[in-house]
């Protein structure tokens, strides 16, 4: 059985090099990505559509604490990385410590940064290092029905009853 694990930002600078010079595309998303449902992988899997990889940034404990609250994230941050690189749509995924994944899209310089809808166009943090060089911003659609935050409400309630 293969384990997966996160990859460090220099692996991952080094990858989109390689890709870069092979005239590839590729893409870099975030998130918290904390109860894995099919909202994130129909995301991700439309993220990877735009690009011939898709580069995962995954918030730390830390960051999704100072984010979402002292009650998230509900797993851990190597579990979450772990989860996300499994997935047949990610070339790599890499947990970042900063408040924001601003260094991150600076080190990789993504062709195509991919958010979710609901973030307005002003918001996207690293939309200033991919247009500077060409590249392009998507607001990704986001799946009506699915939210980590209600399914955490669901099993609190299931629990409680």
């Amino acid at each position: 059985m293969r384990a997966y694990q996160p990859a460090a930002l220099d692996t991952c600078v080094a990858l989109v090099k390689r890709l870069h010079e092979a005239g590839k595309t590729v893409v870099f998303t975030n998130g918290v990505f904390d109860l894995l449902h099919p909202g994130h992988l129909r995301y991700l899997q439309g993220a990877r559509a735009l690009g011939d990889a898709l580069i995962v940034g995954v918030n730390s404990d830390r960051s999704v604490r100072a984010y979402k609250g002292p009650a998230r994230p509900i797993n851990p941050e190597a579990e979450r990385a772990e989860l996300i690189a499994a997935l047949d749509c990610v070339d790599a995924a890499i947990v970042f410590d900063q408040d924001t994944p601003h260094e991150i899209i600076s080190r990789l310089q993504p062709d195509v940064l991919v958010k979710g809808a609901d973030w307005a166009d002003d918001a996207i943090v690293g939309r200033d290092v991919v247009e500077a060089r060409g590249g392009r911003v998507v607001r990704m659609p986001i799946e009506q029905g699915f939210s980590t935050t209600t399914l955490i409400e669901r099993i609190r309630r299931t629990s409680h009853s």
